[in-house]
C-alpha cells in the first residue's frame, strides 16, 4: 500500500468512527522537538511552514495516540493514556466510575477524565530548519473539521506531499479565536500546498532528516502510574530528587473515582476550549 493510500484509508477509517520509549534528548532539546501552530502573544493572525515527512515504513505518517486532556495547577496538559500500551490508567478508572453512576453531573465531569484520539507526524519546520525533524501532534476532529480534515484532500487531489522529491510544503493559516468563556485560542484556518519541491536542495541535510530515528514519545513522555494517580486525585505531582519519585504537592483529599467507588461532587470544571478543536497550547510533557 502507497503512502497516498495508506493516508487516504486511515482517514476513512477515522471519520467512519468519529469517535515509549526511553528519552533520547535532554528536556532542552526535545523542546526544540515540539512544533506548535500557537500564536505569539500580542498576534491575532500568522502563519507557519512546514514539510510533512515520509514515514519509515512507508505507510501513513500521521502516527495515532491517546492522550488525557486534564488541568493541573491551574494549566492544562495532555496525559498519555497508558491503557493504550495494556497499562493501568487511573485517570481511565476515574472516567469509567463517574460514568457508571448514570448521574448526569457526573457524566458532564467525566469528560474531562477521557481519553483522546491524537495524530502525530514528524515534520520540518521551515522556519527552524536549524532544529531539524519536529513533531507536530493535533487532535482528532469528531466533526470531521480538523487538522487531518484539511490535509486530507491535499493527499487525494495532490499525491504524496510527503515525498523527498516532489512533495510540497505546506502554509498553516492561524488566527486568534475567542471561546464561549473568554479564553482566546489559536485555530488553523486553512492549509495550503505548494509547488513540488525537493525536501532539500542539499542531499545531505535531506538524509540525515529521513534518517532521523526519534520517535514521537521520545518527545512527548510517558508519566508513570504514580503520576497519573495523583492527578486522578486531584492532586499536583512533582519530581522529588531526593525520593527519586514523583510527590503530591497537596495534603487535601480529593475524589478518587473506581467504578464501585461513590464519586464526591466537586464544582463544575471548566473545559478546554479547544476540546475539538486544531490548537495545541500545552507543552510536550
Amino acid at each position: 500500500m502507497s503512502t497516498v493510500e495508506s493516508v487516504l484509508a486511515q482517514y476513512e477509517k477515522n471519520k467512519q468512527a468519529a469517535g515509549g520509549s526511553a528519552n533520547k534528548v535532554s528536556q532542552e532539546d526535545r523542546m526544540k522537538k515540539y512544533f506548535t501552530t500557537v500564536l505569539p502573544k500580542g498576534e491575532r493572525s500568522g502563519e507557519r511552514r512546514i514539510r510533512i515527512l515520509p514515514s519509515d515504513d512507508g505507510g501513513s505518517p500521521f502516527k495515532e495516540a491517546y492522550f488525557h486532556e486534564v488541568q493541573i495547577d491551574g494549566n492544562w496538559v495532555k496525559l498519555y493514556d497508558p491503557s493504550k500500551d495494556g497499562k493501568r490508567s487511573p485517570l481511565n478508572e476515574v472516567y469509567e466510575g463517574l460514568i457508571m453512576t448514570g448521574d448526569e453531573q457526573d457524566k458532564v465531569l467525566a469528560r474531562q477524565y477521557r481519553s483522546r484520539k491524537f495524530y502525530i507526524v514528524k515534520v520540518i519546520d521551515r522556519e527552524r530548519e536549524q532544529d531539524g525533524v519536529k513533531f507536530w501532534r493535533f487532535k482528532h476532529n469528531t466533526k470531521n473539521e480538523g487538522v487531518l480534515d484539511k490535509i486530507y484532500p491535499l493527499f487525494k487531489n495532490k499525491g504524496d506531499i510527503t515525498d523527498p522529491q516532489k512533495g510540497r510544503d505546506l502554509i498553516i493559516n492561524l488566527n486568534l479565536t475567542k471561546a464561549g468563556n473568554g479564553r482566546e485560542y489559536t485555530t488553523i484556518t486553512s492549509i495550503i500546498p505548494e509547488d513540488q519541491s525537493p525536501l532539500h536542495t542539499d542531499s545531505d541535510v535531506a538524509s540525515t532528516w529521513l534518517k532521523d530515528e526519534l520517535t514521537w514519545s521520545d518527545v512527548y513522555s510517558k508519566k508513570p502510574e504514580e503520576y497519573l494517580e495523583m492527578v486522578a486525585r486531584g492532586e499536583v505531582p512533582r519530581w522529588d530528587t531526593t525520593t527519586g519519585k514523583y510527590v503530591s504537592n497537596s495534603t487535601e483529599e480529593f475524589e478518587m473515582a473506581k467504578p464501585s467507588t461513590p464519586v464526591k461532587k466537586s464544582p463544575a470544571p471548566e473545559f478546554d476550549p479547544q476540546e475539538d478543536a486544531e490548537g495545541d497550547d500545552d507543552l510536550p510533557f
